[in-house]
């Protein structure tokens, strides 16, 4: 009875806190806790872990969506003489992720 209370106290709890992915994933994170012997910190930080690139993939759903691109738009077909005030070498150094 005591573990139904703590687990829907925790339910809330993370609904309060806006940690949906920890709230939808703990259970298993948990079991497989206690099936492999983690210690409490690689538990949370799994958990932290999960819910970070959750929120990750949701945000760039989100901006995607925002974005209203059209299918099949990339880089390499973005025609950069439409707007000579954008370096194409400039963007293609972010891509590759120089600054």
């Amino acid at each position: 009875m005591t573990q139904n209370i703590d687990r829907t106290r925790l339910m809330l709890m993370l609904n309060d806190l806006r940690l949906p992915a920890i709230k939808q994933n703990w259970p298993d994170f948990a079991e497989r806790a206690d099936k492999d012997g983690w210690p409490a910190a690689r538990f949370l930080a799994a958990l932290a872990e999960h819910e970070i690139a959750e929120r990750d993939r949701r945000r760039l759903a989100r901006h995607l969506a925002e974005a209203q691109l059209l299918p099949g738009k990339t880089l390499d077909s973005f025609d950069f003489d439409v707007v000579p005030m954008i370096s194409k070498a400039h963007v293609m150094a972010i891509r590759a992720g120089d600054s």
